[in-house]
């Protein structure tokens, strides 16, 4: 109990002394009491008990974890207060590898110290004041420098394997510190004053003589030739040319900012020459289409410089040539130095590789088309006929061009005598022949079957026919263009067409004029790509076909399309099409008796057409940025014509050998060149080698 008691309340029991005296002698006790303050002295205690003996010091519930064990020797000489006593019990808990972990309910929990940054430690700001052996987490935001860099070095100062932990989130650039208070706070002195050695402010720089970006070129050119491997990475400034406002923009630290924008200075100088002469070689655009637009520019800067002469130190006449060099695709201008760099800025935005599209179109249609025709034609020589232009030929038609078919009998032979008495034999004429060519005009309309019944003074005709039409057309013509640049496609032929004729004087030297149409599959389209992905196409898509002749001339069947869409990369719209469906039914009969049933079909004639037609027409723009994607799209292309032509040879043919089907060779985009010399002289040899090694093993066997 010794070792209990000497940890007791000192300072209580003498001020309550102090008090009961008062009383007893009449005075009056004083209005204010002194800090209780305590001493501790502790001599190879059990940890248990010295934690259990502090918890009811300071009021607090412990709970002590079991794997807390040992034995604590320790004194302090002075009186201590409460926050210098709980100070004092945390101390000793972080020597004996021990940590306390205050809890919200007035609870504290003895721990070892390696799982106190585990547990529910309190999370502290800026504004605490935490201090000492307590077990705190602090959240440090970083802004001049990378937290993954300087995470390692603080690792180092925090003590890993016990309490302390230090964690970097990258993607907002924090730090995440765990220990006790005075290691934490300590780290945070650290980080602000490397923070603050890391910061970098920006310069802009604006030129009057020189362009920016031939500046900023000739400083990273002389920074690579003079920097050292080992110069840190805040000490190398960083430099940006503004093409726009020809500035120069530099960022790091001020001695380094410092020394480039003097460097910056000296060569930012007026020359001495009024004009030079420069060469552009472009890449992708024309040299003679620009030229224009130069022009037009160094117009439009002429004139803006003229409306400020007043301010313009530099009023003198410019003299400036813009010229083209279609052979080598460049552009030759003299002009003034700052001339030379807004022209140059213009050149550099417009010299750039345009995208292209790939535009993809399917045609489906699909025809449908059934008919039926069944009637019976009368025919009597006194009482007339019933015919019905339902069926392919009247009955009238077939009378008319049997009647001509007929041949017509010769006059018989006869003698003759005459007053003389001369006898003259005539012989027999022979028949002669009908003419057959209205009967092969009527039969050749009929279709179907067509029976034809004559006897005695009656005829008739029964006409019977079906038809069945099915026909499926699909087409994907494809088509790739510029940006912005219109691109036709057309499948076809070329048909003529009568536009007109004329006739001479008595039919003389008549001649006529004919023009040629165009009749096919046809594909007219303009793309514009957006910004995104999106692409603005303007588009005529045409069908047509040659559906027959007329009483004039030909009729043509033409199918057009004529839009502006607006579509994604890679997806599929439908431009337009058409649902048709017809069914007609024609029916001609005898009045009364057509009305009868079943006899009355012999007295009529019924014809039924149903026609279905179903035609679509879809797209699909695909955009190409750049030579890979272009050289995927046509080995695709490829290779499909090739299984083409694969299966084609697969299948074979029925009366010519399979041998001479031509296949394309196997896709390959490298550029293949041929031998040199020398490779061509060792191939040969190694071939040699061959040969003989193969004769040499054929003479063994």
């Amino acid at each position: 109990m010794r070792q209990l008691f000497s940890a007791t309340r000192i300072k209580p029991l003498l001020v309550s002394s102090a008090i009961a005296l008062s009383l007893a002698a009449g005075l009056t006790a004083p209005t204010t009491v002194q800090a209780t303050q305590i001493s501790a002295n502790f001599k190879n205690t059990e940890i248990t008990e010295f934690i259990n003996t502090v918890g009811k010091n300071l009021q607090k519930t412990m709970i002590v974890d079991p794997n807390v064990r040992g034995k604590v020797n320790v004194r302090s000489y002075d009186l201590l207060t409460e926050e210098q006593y709980y100070q004092f019990f945390l101390n000793v808990l972080e020597v004996y590898g021990f940590a306390a972990v205050q809890m919200d309910n007035n609870v504290i929990k003895i721990i070892r110290e390696k799982n106190a940054k585990t547990s529910a430690i309190p999370v502290v700001g800026d504004n605490d004041t935490h201090s000492g052996d307590e077990m705190v987490t602090r959240i440090v935001e970083v802004k001049n420098v990378t937290v993954r860099e300087l995470v390692p070095l603080l690792r180092q100062l925090s003590d890993q394997a016990g309490s302390g932990n230090v964690t970097n989130y990258d993607p907002a650039n924090v730090i995440m510190l765990t220990g006790s208070a005075a290691v934490v706070n300590r780290l945070v002195k650290i980080i602000e004053r490397v923070d603050r050695a890391g910061d970098q402010d920006v310069q802009i720089i604006r030129l009057q003589y020189a362009s920016a970006g031939e500046m900023v070129r000739i400083i990273e050119a002389m920074n690579k030739s003079t920097g050292k491997a080992g110069t840190p990475t805040f000490l190398i400034p960083k430099i940006v040319a503004d093409d726009r406002t020809n500035s120069v923009i530099v960022s790091g630290e001020l001695q380094a900012r410092e020394r480039i924008a003097k460097l910056v200075k000296r060569l930012d100088s007026e020359l001495e020459s009024n004009g030079n002469t420069r060469v552009y070689y472009l890449k992708y655009a024309k040299a003679e289409d620009l030229v224009d637009v130069l022009k037009g520019v160094s117009e439009s800067i002429e004139a803006e410089e003229k409306a400020g002469q007043a301010n313009n130190r530099r009023s003198q006449q410019r003299n400036i040539s813009i010229d083209a060099h279609e052979d080598t695709n460049s552009i030759v201008i003299t002009a003034q130095p700052d001339m030379l760099r807004s022209l140059e800025a213009v050149i550099r935005q417009l010299d750039v590789r345009r995208a292209q599209v790939l535009v993809e179109a399917i045609i489906v249609e699909v025809f449908e088309g059934d008919g039926a025709s069944l009637g019976v034609q009368w025919y009597h020589e006194e009482a007339g006929l019933t015919q019905f232009t339902n069926g392919s030929a009247t009955i009238s038609q077939v009378g008319a061009a049997a009647l001509a078919a007929r041949s017509t009998p010769g006059q018989r032979g006869s003698t003759v005598v005459s007053e003389n008495g001369q006898t003259t034999v005539n012989p027999d004429q022979p028949d002669v022949d009908g003419d057959f060519t209205l009967l092969a005009q009527v039969l050749g309309q009929v279709s179907g079957m067509t029976i034809g019944v004559a006897r005695d003074n009656w005829g008739a005709i029964i006409q019977a026919v079906s038809n069945d039409t099915n026909s499926n057309i699909l087409a994907t013509p494809s088509i790739t263009t510029l940006d912005n640049e219109e691109a036709s496609f057309l499948v076809g032929q070329e048909i003529p067409i009568l536009t007109g004729s004329t006739a001479g004087a008595n039919n003389t030297n008549p001649f006529q004029t004919v023009d040629r149409q165009e009749v096919g599959i046809k594909l007219k389209v303009t793309p514009q790509v957006n910004e995104g992905t999106g692409v603005q196409l303007t588009i005529e898509q045409e069908v047509s076909s040659v559906s027959g002749a007329t009483g004039v001339d030909i009729s043509i069947n033409k199918r057009e399309i004529t839009t502006t869409v607006l579509a994604d990369d890679g997806a599929t719209v439908i431009l337009g099409g058409l649902i048709d469906e017809d069914v007609q039914e024609s029916k001609q009969k005898v009045p009364l008796l057509g009305d009868i049933p079943v006899l009355g079909h012999l007295f009529s004639s019924t014809s039924n057409t149903v026609r279905k037609r179903n035609l679509m027409v879809f797209l699909r723009p695909t955009i190409i940025r750049d030579g890979e994607t272009m050289n995927r799209e046509t080995e695709k292309k490829y290779n499909y014509i090739r299984a083409k032509e694969i299966l084609r040879k697969e299948q074979g043919l029925s009366l010519v050998s399979d041998e001479h089907l031509p296949i394309l060779p196997e896709w390959n985009d490298q550029l293949a060149l041929p031998p040199s010399f020398e490779e061509y002289q060792k191939q040969q040899a190694e071939k040699s080698e061959q040969d003989k090694s193969s004769q040499h093993k054929s003479h063994k066997e």
